[in-house]
């Protein structure tokens, strides 16, 4: 596409801009989330949208979340005198998330009184398919079609290539991914897919054949999609049995995650869970991992494998977790 015509692109969502990043479309970026900090990249980039919540203990920041959403409808702020300024051509957003992301009704107020000529994509992803349907999609939105095709073969092969590693002949072990730590929030969505796909079954919100998919399985096992994530009560955790367990909170750096692992294996009941005992416990980088439906799933899943059948080639260098101790 020639300069002239090429799209200014907002995008309000970090998995959108991890995928026009890697299309090649990074230049075309004129405003971003604050959240969208990967590839380092949009750092210069102005950035148009701030959160109402703001740090605490995961109990407290769950707290004034539910607070704010009741009483505003929305988690952020968005900077409309700036986003008019910009004059985007199109606008990258989503209706997974109202806590992770700014909600499309506020986008869309906005958009109409400010910038009324721009277009927006909306995600809406649900499984791993869904997520590299989206990489394409976000190409084709910046005019970059065959980088969108080669980008998501690539994602595809490392995906199967990974796959290899998993014996599907066997159930595999009972797995748990929590989302958050007080209160507990298992993980649904493209993660329990996942987290089946690398070898593991996730009793807490298994997979379900879409309507007239028959078995989904085989080639059309993607067509077996899991709900949301939803919130637990320790009683469910223990009932679940995990024997692996990660702990990824939305969100959450490294280091605070590990944190509030720390906190999480100081409970009462923390010693019935069969990871804990097993000493098999993962922490990653909810921020950057697992929870953004962006390409870098496809580096959560390679580790995932791993992980689970102990297959330490399969993990990506610098993959960023730690074992809880």
């Amino acid at each position: 596409m020639p300069a002239s015509t090429s799209p200014r692109i907002v995008s309000l969502v970090p998995s959108a801009t991890e995928a026009l990043a890697l299309v090649g479309g990074l230049p075309l970026l004129v405003g971003r989330s604050h959240e969208c900090d990967f590839p380092p990249g949009p750092g210069h980039v102005p950035t148009l949208t701030a959160p109402r919540v703001l740090g605490g203990s995961p109990a407290e920041i769950d707290s004034r979340v539910s607070r704010a959403l009741s009483a505003s409808g929305s988690l952020y702020h968005l900077d409309e005198p700036r986003l008019a300024s910009l004059k985007p051509d199109v606008i990258l957003t989503q209706t997974l998330c109202d806590v992770c992301s700014i909600d499309l009704a506020s986008v869309e107020r906005v958009v109409r009184r400010s910038c009324p000529g721009a277009s927006i994509l909306t995600l809406n992803p649900r499984g791993i398919e869904d997520v590299l349907d989206d990489v394409f999609r976000v190409a084709v939105a910046a005019g970059l079609d065959d980088a969108g095709t080669r980008a998501v073969v690539a994602l595809r092969e490392r995906l199967f290539a990974a796959a290899e590693f998993v014996n599907p002949y066997d159930d595999g072990p009972p797995v748990a991914l929590l989302e958050w730590t007080d209160p507990l929030f298992g993980t649904g969505h493209w993660t329990v897919q996942m987290i089946e796909r690398a070898g593991g079954r996730h009793p807490l919100n298994p997979t379900a054949p879409h309507p007239g998919a028959g078995a989904a399985s085989g080639p059309q096992v993607a067509q077996r999609l899991a709900g949301k994530s939803r919130r637990l009560t320790p009683h469910e955790l223990i009932a679940s049995a995990p024997e692996w367990l990660i702990i990824a909170p939305c969100g959450v750096s490294l280091p605070d995650a590990l944190s509030q692992a720390r906190a999480l294996a100081t409970t009462p009941w923390w010693g019935d869970l069969p990871a804990a005992r097993a000493g098999r416990v993962a922490v990653v980088d909810g921020s950057q991992m697992f929870n953004r439906p962006g390409p870098r799933i496809v580096d959560a899943f390679e580790w995932l494998v791993g992980w689970l059948n102990q297959r330490p080639e399969t993990m990506p260098p610098g993959f960023p977790w730690a074992p809880l101790t």
